[in-house]
């Protein structure tokens, strides 16, 4: 298996985008990882680290960056060989079989696209991000892809959610919910009454129905649907969310006295699995699904550590055949009807 990284993506890069890989490649001795950017900088780290001759650790030349403050439509189709759109054309030409994409989310989205292409039957491509839970996880579909949806691309985005909420979290019948600001199915604005009753006509794939932004922490469903404005307010909102409470709890522990230091010490076990598992660097990328190949978007600030977890998670996806599974649920489904609904 050969997984291809943007090495010049991301706050960090190349350093850290190296350092992942090479820890990937000692976990994964059957992948082969392709560092994708400026040839010396990434030599130059992997003589550092005594990797140079690794046969798991090959190098492919790219001679341009898309940077974070860029357009990313205008610098897709002005930088040919920026490193993520080369790293995207391995995938397509079936020299590699998935992407690892730090930095800017606009511009992966827009080397997929444009790259890759479109699964039939799917419009929009969407971010599924998983979500701790009280009960697990809950996939949010969608994270940032897309600012303004249809009903048919969040009909699109059930299917996609259900599938990998399926092969990923080992959910067997995933239960689907659309965000919405009341439980009612007469609640919501124009997207979300529109949405509800082609959810309902799903054949394989259980609605639930509405939820409210307060089910998504209880795990009430499997996979959340909204839009990307919705779900990346949503998902800033709970990192943001997770960092205070965290400031707050170490504050309150310096400030306390010996007493909040002892009973620190005696619940830190707890804490610390707590703070794993709300942790959003463990989750390495959330796969931009619906583009026909596999695509895995990392946070921009991404050190090695999500790195290796991404190269981790993309080669799951591709074992475990999430294009191809996808593509039978649409043909299931029937989803291309739903063409000409707004």
């Amino acid at each position: 298996m050969k997984i291809a990284i943007d090495a010049m993506g991301g706050d960090f890069a190349p350093l850290e985008m190296v350092l992942g890989a090479i820890d990937a490649a000692k976990a994964f001795p059957h992948m082969e990882i392709v560092l994708v950017g400026d040839e010396q900088q990434i030599r130059d780290v992997l003589v550092e680290q005594g990797q140079e001759n690794n046969p798991q650790l090959t190098i492919h030349h790219a001679s341009e960056v898309i940077g974070m403050c860029e357009h990313p439509g205008t610098a897709v189709r002005k930088k040919k060989d920026a490193s993520i759109l080369v790293a995207t054309r391995l995938v397509r030409e079936k020299v590699c079989d998935a992407v690892i994409a730090p930095g800017s989310t606009g511009a992966a989205v827009a080397a997929a696209l444009f790259g890759l292409g479109r699964i039939k039957g799917i419009d929009r491509p969407m971010i599924a991000t998983p979500i701790p839970t009280a009960t697990g996880v809950t996939v949010m579909m969608d994270s940032g892809a897309n600012v303004n949806c249809k009903a048919k691309h969040l009909v699109q985005g059930a299917i996609m959610g259900y599938n990998y909420a399926r092969l990923m979290f080992g959910k067997e019948h995933p239960s689907i919910g659309l965000l919405n600001v009341g439980e009612e199915n007469t609640k919501g604005n124009e997207l979300c009454l529109a949405t509800y009753p082609l959810l309902e006509q799903l054949k394989t794939i259980p609605f639930y129905g509405n939820v409210e932004g307060r089910d998504i922490p209880k795990g009430t469903v499997d996979v959340v649907l909204c839009d990307g404005f919705v779900g990346n307010v949503v998902l800033k909102f709970a990192e943001g969310l997770v960092g205070a409470v965290t400031q707050l709890l170490k504050d309150g522990i310096k400030n306390g006295g010996i007493f909040a230091k002892l009973g620190a010490m005696m619940i830190y076990p707890v804490v610390k699995k707590v703070r794993h598992r709300l942790d959003h660097t463990e989750n390495g990328g959330a796969p931009l699904l619906g583009v026909n190949g596999v695509f895995l978007i990392s946070h921009g600030s991404s050190k090695a550590k999500e790195i290796f977890t991404a190269i981790k998670i993309a080669g799951e996806l591709v074992d475990r055949k999430i294009i191809e599974n996808i593509q039978h649920s649409i043909e299931e489904e029937g989803a291309i009807k739903y063409d000409d609904v707004d």
